[in-house]
């Protein structure tokens, strides 16, 4: 609503103007006039006034037409109209009020009257205002309330996805580098792909008997304390964790993320998982089993990648230097760790090691140089 109001007045009678347009002007309203039905409709278009006095028998337009077009009008604001006609008779009331006027003087005009019902409209119109103002504002908080739970559920959406990226990727790989992968936004690196890496491959020995006779809830206790042994010692050192095989376990280095002397990292995580794995070979050997521990190292190119379906995926690796550590792996007797000639040469400064001779292994046609590392630089020896 204006401030002051603004009242627009429509007579052909210039009198009339005058005479209702300067008691108004005295009460500190704000006049405009229109002389026929045509200016009034321009002027309601073009200025919005709060109020609309309006003559029933003018030329050009009625005021009951000109009634009707203002209230059909969608693009105009609530107008009160008042008709104000010396046609006072009842069917004359009704047909202003059907048209859709909102009170009816007729002339003479009481001046106390006509104030009256000015300030009656104006009342009205300035809550209606209100309302308006109200329902578009809880229209737009309506709007930026969906926006907002859109953005939510994005949000929402965006955070499940990363849970699920971040719980697919910890299956195989250390918390901290699953975090960095996706930090980094680098889930390409899972995409297929050759790469040199260390491979180290580790089992339990006598785990088959054990198996056959032990029942398998001892079974399977047994395989809980190893696999949450050794995967504490995987992540420790950064390890990728290829997969759980029953008591077999393959781990690498170097892939995804690239890391600084991958062989290193993975003779030191072998010793650690022996030291680690022999407090629980004690445990299990004062329940009745006897079980040992063995690894094999094997340094070389393999192809890596993510395979699987949609809903089950595991990050791989496949070539011959997997199957080197596995066999080494299958020749280590309990305590022992194997590695191959490349693995020795890039730690041997680090280790105490023994040559163990060419090994004639499964699946490859030539014998395999092996070293048996006992122990690191500085340590104990072992076996």
């Amino acid at each position: 609503m204006n401030q002051p109001p603004v009242i627009l007045i429509a007579d052909d009678n210039p009198a009339n103007l005058e005479i209702l347009g300067a008691r108004l002007a005295a009460s500190g309203y704000r006049i405009l006039t229109a002389a026929d039905g045509e200016q009034t409709l321009a002027a309601a278009r073009e200025h919005a006034p709060d109020l609309l006095l309006l003559d029933v028998m003018m030329p050009r337009l009625d005021g009951l037409e000109v009634c009707r077009r203002l209230k059909a009008d969608p693009a105009l604001p609530f107008l009160p109209v008042i008709l104000v006609t010396a046609r006072g008779d009842a069917q004359d009331v009704v047909a202003g009020l059907d048209a859709g006027a909102d009170e009816y003087l007729t002339k003479p005009v009481d001046h106390s009257a006509l104030v009256a019902r000015v300030r009656s409209m104006l009342r009205i119109k300035a809550l209606h205002d209100t309302v308006q103002e109200q329902a578009a504002r809880l229209e737009a908080q309506a709007r930026q309330l969906e926006a907002w739970n859109q953005q939510l559920e994005r949000r929402v959406a965006e955070q499940l996805a990363q849970l699920e990226r971040v719980g697919r990727l910890r299956r195989f790989l250390s918390p901290q580098l699953a975090e960095l992968v996706l930090s980094a936004g680098e889930e390409r690196l899972l995409e297929s792909h050759r790469r040199e890496i260390t491979a180290v491959f580790c089992d339990l020995r006598g785990f088959t008997a054990f198996a056959e006779t032990a029942e398998p809830e001892e079974v399977l206790g047994l395989l809980r304390e190893y696999h949450g042994a050794v995967g504490e010692v995987v992540f420790a050192f950064g390890g990728t964790l290829e997969r759980f095989v029953g008591d077999g376990i393959l781990v690498f280095f170097n892939d995804p993320v690239p890391v600084s002397d991958p062989a290193l990292r993975a003779v030191r995580m072998a010793v650690a998982m022996r030291e680690r794995v022999q407090q629980l070979l004690e445990a299990w050997r004062r329940r009745g089993h006897a079980l040992g521990f063995g690894v094999g190292i094997a340094e070389g190119f393999a192809t890596l990648g993510a395979v699987g379906a949609a809903w089950r995926m595991d990050y791989t690796a496949i070539g011959t230097v997997t199957n080197l550590a596995s066999r080494l792996c299958d020749e280590a007797a309990p305590g022992q760790i194997l590695v191959s000639q490349r693995v020795f040469a890039d730690v041997e400064e680090a280790v105490d090691a023994e040559p163990l001779g060419p090994l004639a292994l499964k699946g490859f046609s030539r014998p395999v140089p092996a070293y048996n590392v006992r122990a690191l630089r500085g340590e104990t020896t072992r076996g």
